[in-house]
């Protein structure tokens, strides 16, 4: 499960609440794609702005309507009490995973999020995939927690933040991080733009914002690499530079993947929760110009 093409969706809402019925028809979209599995209510899933209620319908919907497709949910909260009881409903639901970052108001500490892991770890009955997302959650693992995590039990995956600039570079880091913890401990990368570099360095996912939106666009990266074809896998993302660039501009990739959900017809305007705000006209039409030239699906 924590290997391959994992699709993150987005969680649109309407009338200021989880729009279920765009949850289903984004999530029967990337399963028709052949993704390897979906992770809903991720930071592309804007898990932080829903209810608890909202979390457990959320993932009901996707479970409904990923058939044998694997669904992995995010838990993460402020406070574990919150995490534990969404773990229980992700696992109430029939998901197949969890991914847990450390969220904080006030910084956390090493210790502190090892002990998170601790206590969410304790009753798990599904795998759980470490979410390593320093950019959102300003915390940075190290190396030593990595490994310390890693042999807690139910941990599957580590999902890092992406890989360094450079074939030998990359390759390196992947082997840094797999010498530290457990054979049966995936390795998945995230920064779509990275993720052709990643999964030649020897990661063992992709966990994907675009495949949450545009699958077949991220299968072009995905499957080559899978097949052991480098070139092929690097030709494509080098492909969806105009892409990358535009998440560059914009903060990262979440208002412009809203945009391409909303310019596909898989949700309706506005995608997102306030206070974010959707792309600028000017910047939507720079997405819409750039999903026509690359013939984004």
């Amino acid at each position: 499960m924590f290997t391959g093409l994992s699709a993150f969706p987005l969680t649109p809402v309407i009338d200021d609440r989880a729009d279920l019925a765009a949850c289903a028809r984004i999530t029967a979209h990337v399963r028709d794609a052949g993704v390897d599995s979906i992770t809903v209510l991720g930071s592309t899933g804007l898990y932080a702005y829903f209810s608890r209620e909202e979390r457990r319908d959320v993932t009901r919907t996707a479970v409904q309507h990923a058939g044998d497709t694997p669904v992995i949910v995010g838990v993460g909260a402020l406070r574990t009490r919150d995490v534990r009881r969404h773990v229980e409903d992700a696992q109430e639901a029939g998901a197949a995973g969890v991914l847990l970052a450390p969220m904080s108001y006030h910084p956390l500490t090493r210790d502190e999020v090892y002990a998170l892991f601790e206590d969410v770890t304790r009753d798990l009955s599904v795998p759980l995939a470490v979410y390593d997302n320093p950019t959102v959650t300003r915390f940075t693992f190290d190396d030593d927690l990595y490994a310390a995590i890693a042999t807690l039990p139910g941990v599957a995956s580590i999902k890092i933040p992406g890989v360094p600039a450079g074939a030998d570079a990359a390759a390196r880091r992947v082997a840094e991080i797999r010498a530290r913890i457990p054979d049966h401990v995936t390795i998945g990368v995230s920064g779509d733009a990275h993720a052709a570099r990643g999964l030649i360095a020897g990661c063992d996912a992709w966990y994907s914002v675009i495949a949450g939106t545009v699958p077949q666009a991220a299968r072009t990266i995905s499957d080559p690499a899978g097949q052991g074809d480098r070139e092929a896998a690097q030709r494509a993302s080098d492909r969806l530079s105009p892409l990358w660039d535009l998440f560059a501009a914009h903060g990262g990739s979440l208002r412009v993947v809203a945009a391409l959900a909303e310019l596909r017809g898989l949700s309706t305007a506005p995608t997102l929760p306030r206070p974010l705000l959707g792309l600028d006209p000017v910047a939507r039409a720079q997405v819409a110009q750039v999903a026509e030239a690359l013939d984004l699906s």
